[in-house]
């Protein structure tokens, strides 16, 4: 007895101490056959699927044990498979001649052993978790110390055991996502932790982006938006095998794809958008499931672990940005791309902080004349050392939404209380151009900040004209932002189509949208001379807009033989830096006392009646 107590603390002792259940197991074993000279003991685990797997058997040869990994128990399913199945203790006492051991009596006999005598371990639940086994070398069954001894080790494996299960239990529940049963981002950072890198270079990390998660929480509730999410988990796992699908968090999973060239990772792309973009029901509501995948090769970033993750990052990244919806692997530079972009957004957030966001006025004139006859506002950052930054340095920056919005809301109150300034000092003032992103559509308040800035600064919407580019209507709401441009219309304010000529449907849009001006891109003016197809461009897209009822404004006149040829060619408006680059306030406060245009009889320092151009841009009145 005492030999079994000691026996017993040493088992607890390793429980206790945090010791694998193999170990702990192992140890039970090996001593037991030094109380009891002649056994041989093993114990084996039943798995939930009714298989034995082998646990311990320290003394035994591994092919052994290798020879009944996964059997399924049942009534002749030697010793331990039966004991198992019948949940009794099972005594053969000739292996060879048994009827149970039929199927598996090579193993034992080839090393010896003619009996065995297994006990089934039942736990709480009344499910038998593992069998606990005493082998002989002699045809006999067990002793009553052998009974006594046996069932001290039942109860030690049973403690070991469900210690491991408690400890199993916690470790999925710190690794498993609640919602989707998926692997969470621990346990997506605990498996790449693992990594041979090197070992790893054909394989890809395909991150996924569930579109428009927020507008589903927000118009069918948050219950139809958890539904969405185990939905589309649940059609990864289907694609890609449940363990190398994870739940990094939110609407983002994270997939381990194996054994993947470029266009093998690409095919997988193409398949998983597939199966996720079918109709869904969640929590009763029909949603039509989108999502954006960006994906990275491990050869392709050079073997490292973290560059890797970061590349499967910046090709999400950039995939939510231009293409929404679809795959996009990373290929070299788009780091570099998206790291200049991360600065930019930087450099653009301190400036608003700071305030040293400042608008830039380049003046628009009539050809003939040289007057004035309005401003396009510019958008500048003045650096913390005065140097003055044009928008082409950040315009990275732009492509986020929140710092688009930012910079233009920053830029109408600017712009507002400039416009102001000249009204109250009676100076000739007639438009302000003000350039608007897709963002600024995106966001669904622009008409509500535009009218806000200009009110509060008790400006009329008739001094503005909304500059928009052709990139505004290619993202599929083309009626939306139709509908929010009439909408500012019909507060006085003019549009123009900023760029135009070098989008893909830009006649098209002159027809669906409704545009008071447009501007010719410089690329056509530059490519003004006798012969080229791009003075036959111009001309033609005058005589349109001129039939159309639509005015016109070249851009980018840099010399005085432009600026005749385009008069001869019927076009009256223009900018560029032939007459001037972008000034600030205070300049272009002189330049408008020195350059604006007047009506027939009105003197400096009247105060200037409200005047626009003309429908055929001839002249401004």
């Amino acid at each position: 007895m005492a030999t079994l107590l000691k026996l017993q603390n040493t088992v607890l002792e390793m429980i206790a101490t945090g010791a694998r259940p193999e170990d702990t197991i192992d140890r039970l074993c090996l001593d037991v056959e030094q109380i009891v000279p002649g056994i041989v003991c093993s114990v084996l685990r039943i798995d939930a699927n009714g298989r034995i797997r082998p646990l311990s058997a320290p003394s035994l040869p591994a092919s052994f044990s290798q020879a009944i990994d996964g059997v399924e128990i049942g009534a002749e399913s030697g010793s331990c498979g039966t004991a198992a199945f019948l949940k009794i203790p099972v005594a053969v006492t000739d292996i060879a001649r048994d009827p149970r051991w039929a199927a598996f009596k090579e193993g034992p006999l080839a090393v010896g052993l003619k009996a065995c005598w297994s006990s089934p371990i039942i736990n709480g639940e009344g499910r038998v978790v593992a069998t606990f086994a005493f082998y002989y070398h002699q045809k006999r069954g067990p002793s009553l110390l052998e009974r006594k001894i046996v069932d001290t080790c039942i109860h030690l494996c049973m403690i070991a055991l469900e210690r491991q299960e408690q400890i199993d239990h916690c470790q999925a529940l710190i690794f498993t996502d609640a919602l989707t049963g998926l692997p969470n981002r621990a346990a997506f950072e605990a498996a790449i932790a693992n990594f041979d890198a090197q070992a790893c270079a054909d394989w890809g990390l395909v991150l996924v982006d569930i579109d428009n998660l927020k507008v589903t929480n927000d118009t069918f509730g948050h219950a139809a938006g958890d539904d969405l999410i185990a939905t589309v988990a649940g059609r990864i796992a289907a694609v890609c095998g449940q363990a190398d699908a994870f739940r990094l968090g939110g609407d983002e999973f994270a997939i381990i794809v194996k054994g993947m060239d470029a266009r093998d990772i690409s095919g997988f792309g193409a398949e998983l958008l597939a199966a996720l973009k079918i109709p869904a029901q969640c929590n009763g509501c029909s949603i039509f499931p989108s999502a954006t995948l960006g994906g990275a090769l491990m050869g392709d970033s050079g073997h490292d672990l973290e560059k890797w993750r970061q590349n499967a990052d910046f090709a999400l990244y950039h995939a939510k940005e231009i293409k929404r919806g679809e795959f996009l692997l990373y290929v070299a530079g788009l780091g570099t791309t998206l790291t200049q972009r991360f600065r930019a957004i930087h450099d653009v957030s301190l400036a608003l902080l700071e305030d040293r966001l400042t608008p830039y006025y380049q003046p628009i004139v009539r050809l003939d004349t040289g007057d004035i006859v309005g401003f396009e506002a510019l958008c500048r950052i003045r650096t913390p050392s005065g140097e003055i930054i044009a928008a082409a340095n950040f315009h990275e920056a732009t492509k986020d939404a929140r710092v688009a919005s930012d910079l233009t809301g920053r830029m109408l109150s600017k712009i507002a209380a400039d416009v102001r300034r000249w009204l109250d000092l009676g100076i000739p003032f007639q438009h302000v151009g003000i350039n608007v992103s897709a963002a600024d559509f995106r966001g669904g308040r622009l008409e509500e900040r535009l009218c806000s800035a200009f009110h509060k600064a008790n400006v009329p919407l008739k001094h503005v004209i909304l500059e928009v580019t052709e990139s505004v209507y290619l993202g599929g709401r083309d009626h939306v932002v139709a509908d929010e441009i009439k909408d500012l219309r019909s507060k006085g304010l003019l549009v123009a189509l900023d760029d135009f000529g070098t989008g893909f449907a830009s006649l098209t849009h002159l027809l669906s949208v409704p545009v008071d001006i447009i501007k010719i891109d410089k690329s056509f003016v530059d490519r003004l001379m006798p012969d080229d197809a791009g003075t036959a461009i111009i001309e033609g897209l005058i005589g349109i807009a001129r039939k159309l009822g639509i005015r016109v404004v070249a851009e980018g006149i840099e010399t005085a033989g432009q600026a005749h040829e385009l008069l001869r060619l019927g076009c009256m408006i223009g900018q560029g830096y032939h007459y001037s680059r972008a000034v600030d306030q205070d300049a272009a406060t002189n330049l408008l006392l020195t350059r604006g245009q007047r009506l027939p009889g009105e003197r400096q320092g009247t105060k200037p009646q409200p005047r626009h151009f003309d429908a055929g841009n001839r002249r401004a009145s």
